[in-house]
């Protein structure tokens, strides 16, 4: 989505790749440089923003329609492993066009516990050590794998080994940079 927006009201937004908080003012102008996984990646002349879910109302109401919430997402379907690898895929890095599933951040994933009481811990890594954005994106990924009903607890970790390369992409999401 390669779209201008003029912001309808003040919103925060998270600065990429630093992952500081910036307040961007009502009547800025900015370009839409991706909007996927319920938030949208803006462009300006001094850089790059991400605007959550909750801040999407300063976009005004043609954006708002145009993006998908989080919840709009979570396919309503019997929990199982591939319920909660689904979460993991609605959620996307600002800068790449491509879910950090397809883009190898995931290293490893596990569930515990049965029925109504699943903890499930995940243990992903970033494209690049000096990343910001780092929390943002291991939250986005908490908040999908929590909104599934049967997940009690969700422990999301960062880690560095082995460091990631692009040889650890899927094939899609190879084909979606032109990789392939």
């Amino acid at each position: 989505m390669k779209k201008e927006v003029t912001l309808v009201k003040n919103c925060i937004a998270t600065i990429i790749p630093a992952g500081d908080e910036i307040t961007l003012a009502e009547g800025a102008h900015f370009v839409i440089a991706q909007s996927l996984g319920g938030s949208v990646t803006l462009r300006d002349e001094n850089g790059m923003y991400r605007v959550g879910e909750d801040q999407l109302a300063a976009l005004g109401d043609d954006i708002i329609a145009s993006v998908a919430t989080v919840e709009e997402k979570i396919e309503k379907k019997p929990f199982s492993e591939e319920v909660v690898w689904d979460a993991l895929r609605g959620c996307y890095d600002p800068e790449i066009p491509v879910n950090i599933v397809d883009l190898g951040l995931v290293y490893d994933l596990k569930i515990d516990g049965e029925g109504e009481a699943h903890t499930v811990d995940v243990k992903m890594t970033l494209t690049a050590q000096g990343c910001g954005m780092g929390p943002v994106i291991a939250d986005d990924a908490k908040t999908r794998i929590e909104l599934i009903p049967e997940v009690k607890s969700v422990d999301v970790s960062i880690v560095w080994d082995p460091p990631w390369n692009p040889r650890m992409m899927s094939d899609e999401g190879k084909k979606a940079l032109g990789l392939e």
